[in-house]
């Protein structure tokens, strides 16, 4: 998973589980003395697999080249600790990057050399060398903002982090080096005094070298050669100013010169660039000298921009083909493979068909087959690259729940092997790989074997290649092999260890499906195949004659088993087609469930808007029955004694009137299925008018006792309307005023009420008042902010019920009581 294999490496790895026989791995490094062979090993097993494919597309999602370098040179670790720790981190950056919350990784330029030279003393780094370290310090503090912007929710970036050095660092770097490496003339105020004499004694000899120009009628202008400022002169003209010719044109007949009297003016400026070379070089000294000491912390920095980059990009890659960390252990360990796909397949044009491969105790050899084309290589080399990934710490295409075993070796036998250069025919550069995999792997290994037995007589190479899977699977070795050869089919059957799969073929379009079913060996269908491509059917017929019978049967009863898991998909796919139906009239049922909802919703909307509009009628007959009243009233101070009881009639007969409406508007509601709302104690209701209030009791003739501040109104439930909330929120208990008492108590106490409360307490008290016939109404309602005061001068002064009001003598309260006069 590193870079490279370090010097230990034996040491780190699984001991045999026979400790008197070496693994696979120490006897590659015991006999060969050199781990370059070691390396080797993995070397062309992973190119088979083309595993460098693979880290290509890995590394295109870096940040940076260096990143991607790093991701290119990865290779497989031995060690179960470090491969889950790497997992488990790559899979917390999937997790957000799946929600776009993943880590931004920054490129970092190379930097070896500068810090290489860092070590040296005495040794100065160059302008850019010094902005290449200037960029690592400013990307470093960017990396370590976004990982710990993660870190909560993906802790294993913590051992990642590296602490930025001081501030100053980044910060003299800027002030002393622009964007492209150049030193600023804010970088000393020796180099800006140096850099300002250049200007000055450049302006001076450019004016100089003008004014003569005219003088002497050239043409064009001031230009520079060999680092001195001339001008061009016609070599024919007379009176040519002494000085030094630096050169002349193509044709030869401009010369340009640098006249004898701008001479000192050019040395002049000559000195200056001097002192400013000297100075730049002084600014860079000090800034080499600078970063010296931290050197060590500039290297740590630079590799953790890398490794991020690194890490960032793998887990892009993950969250890209929807891989997630698989269980790794030792082998042997178990194979399970849910919903793998060959990485170098995923993001083409062509879509891939996952695999499902699960080997239970026990089983150790999967013996593929099928026709040609239908995938038995792809498969092969996906479960080889699945592998190698999950060791080189990259997250394969696999779906949750997969298990991989860690190996220390890989044997891949795949594709044509032949070299003319060795004299190896393809059969025998197979059989030459075969006798080194029989010689090296054990149960710690994993066997790619493709066409196992092909390139020779089919009856020899089915026993070579049936024995060879055999004492592959008595030791335990994780093998996969694909295979044409009959023979090799019916090795399932007879040997423990040894399960056949096969991946499915469309026995009517003849064109593969490319699903792997377990358990169940594949029919070639060569002869099918043949038929379809218009081979004579004498010849065919013939063909079929050849076959032996065991071949004939095995091929019939594999032909049968795939006619009944035809029939079985397409019963299933019936199934899927009246459940996708169900769910979709289901979904159709429950939007028109929901559109009635809306419906019944707006008219239960209409029907109280037409409840609120028959209350708001109740109360214009209330309000009409109050003015009877009044009128009533009036009558009574003016006539006589009969005259007070025809208004008392009227009064009665008023209330009778609203009663009555009231009634039939409750009755109409009744009627239309939408009964009087009922009320019980503690109920938070609102009035007529408005006003929130607590239902307190419900009479026995239906009247409800609402409590309204410190009030308690007897009022029609018709009148009230429930408030959302329900009970009303716990109060402390305040002293009542009860309105009927008033013809016994002349006098109303509104403190502690807000201003809303204390003036409908008011209007409620005065009803009561005039009824009761009093000639006053003494309203306490203290001094205090004074809201409370000018709440009851406003009513006062809008009711003409009232004929005066004022405030109570000094004696009887002065300002904090209003006393109300009705009149006699």
């Amino acid at each position: 998973m590193t870079d490279q294999i370090p010097s230990d490496f034996p040491d780190g790895v699984p001991a045999s589980a026979d400790a008197g026989t070496p693994s696979a791995l120490e006897r590659v490094v015991t006999t060969s003395g050199s781990e370059d062979l070691l390396l080797a090993a993995w070397a062309e097993p992973l190119e088979a697999l083309e595993f460098a494919q693979v880290l290509d597309a890995v590394a295109a999602l870096a940040a940076g080249p260096l990143g991607a370098a790093s991701l290119r040179a990865r290779c497989p670790s031995f060690v179960a600790a470090e491969i889950r720790q790497e997992l488990a981190r790559v899979s917390e950056l999937a997790a957000l990057a799946r929600r776009n919350r993943g880590v931004v990784a920054e490129s970092v330029p190379e930097v070896k050399n500068a810090l290489g030279r860092l070590r040296i003393p005495g040794s100065v780094l160059d302008a850019q060398e010094l902005l290449a370290i200037r960029r690592t310090l400013t990307a470093s503090r960017l990396v370590l903002e976004e990982l710990k912007r993660v870190e909560p929710e993906a802790p294993g970036v913590v051992p990642l982090r590296v602490e930025l050095p001081p501030k100053p660092f980044e910060r003299k770097l800027e002030q002393s080096l622009d964007d492209d490496g150049a030193v600023r003339d804010s970088a000393s105020p020796a180099l800006a005094s140096a850099r300002s004499e250049i200007r000055t004694a450049r302006d001076r000899l450019v004016q100089r070298l003008e004014a003569i120009l005219r003088a002497v009628g050239g043409d064009g202008g001031v230009t520079l050669r060999d680092g001195r400022y001339v001008i061009p002169v016609p070599r024919d003209l007379r009176g040519r100013p002494d000085g030094i010719i630096h050169g002349e044109s193509a044709s030869g007949a401009t010369l340009y010169l640098e006249p004898a009297s701008v001479i000192p003016l050019g040395n002049a400026m000559r000195e200056a660039e001097a002192a400013a070379q000297r100075e730049e070089l002084k600014v860079l000294r000090d800034l080499t000298d600078l970063l010296r000491p931290a050197q060590p912390l500039l290297k740590d920095l630079h590799a953790m921009c890398v490794a991020v980059d690194d890490l960032a990009a793998r887990a892009r890659y993950a969250a890209l083909v929807d891989g997630y960390a698989p269980e790794v252990a030792p082998a042997p360990g178990g194979l399970v493979v849910n919903n793998g796909r060959h990485p170098l397949l995923i993001g083409g044009t062509v879509p891939v068909v996952p695999f499902d491969l699960t080997l239970e105790d026990g089983e150790r050899t999967v013996l593929l087959s099928g026709p040609n084309t239908g995938g038995k290589s792809v498969l092969l080399k996906a479960v080889g690259l699945h592998v190698a990934m999950a060791q080189s710490g990259i997250i394969p295409p696999v779906g949750p729940g997969s298990r991989l075993p860690i190996v220390e070796r890989i044997f891949a036998d795949i594709g044509d092997r032949q070299s003319i250069a060795a004299s190896l025919s393809t059969f025998s550069a197979h059989l030459a790989l075969l006798r080194v995999i029989l010689d090296e792997a054990d149960e710690r290994s994993l066997v790619l074997l493709d066409e196992i037995g092909s390139g020779t007589d089919p009856a020899e190479g089915s026993a070579l290649a049936g024995a060879a899977l055999l004492a592959l699977t008595r030791r335990q070795v994780l093998t996969l092999a694909t295979t044409h050869l009959g023979a090799l089919k019916r090795l399932a059957t007879s040997a423990k260890g040894v399960v056949n799969a096969s991946l499915q073929f469309d026995a009517a379009t003849l064109q593969p499906t490319y699903r792997l079913q377990k358990g169940v060996p594949g029919r070639s269908y060569g002869l099918a195949i043949a038929r379809r491509l218009g081979v004579r059917p004498d010849v065919l017929a013939e063909a079929e004659a050849q076959v032996p019978e065991a071949e004939r049967t095995l091929d019939a009863l594999l032909a049968q088993v795939e006619q009944r898991e035809r029939e079985q998909q397409l019963r299933e796919e019936a199934l899927r087609e009246q459940l996708t139906y169900v769910e979709q009239r289901t979904a159709e049922l429950e939007a028109q469930g929901a559109r009635q909802k809306e419906r019944d919703k707006v008219l239960t909307e209409r029907e109280r808007g037409a409840e609120r509009s028959a209350r708001e009628q109740a109360r214009q007959f209330l309000l009409q029955a109050r003015e009877e009243v009044e009128r009533a009233i009036a009558r009574v101070k003016e006539a006589d004694e009969a005259a007070a009881r025809e208004a008392r009639r009227m009064v009665e007969e008023a209330a009778g009137v609203a009663k009555a409406a009231v009634k039939r508007l409750d009755e109409k509601a009744a009627a239309d299925g939408h009964a009087p709302v009922s009320f019980e104690p503690g109920q938070r209701v609102r009035m007529a008018s408005g006003t929130p209030g607590d239902v307190l009791e419900v009479r026995g003739d239906g009247k409800v006792v609402v409590r309204v501040g410190s009030l308690k109104l007897v009022v029609e439930p018709g009148s009230l309307s429930p408030m959302p909330g329900g009970q009303g929120p716990a109060r402390k208990k305040e002293p009542m005023v009860d309105v009927s008492t008033l013809e016994h108590n002349y006098e109303l106490d509104l403190r502690g009420l807000s201003g809303d409360e204390a003036e409908h307490a008011v209007v409620a008290a005065i009803d009561a008042a005039v009824l009761a016939e009093q000639p006053y109404l003494r309203v306490i309602h203290g001094k205090g902010t004074g809201a409370v005061r000018e709440r009851v001068q406003r009513v006062a002064k809008g009711d003409r019920r009232v004929q005066a009001h004022a405030f109570a003598p000094a004696n009887q309260g002065g300002t904090g009581v209003t006393i109300l006069e009705f009149g006699s």
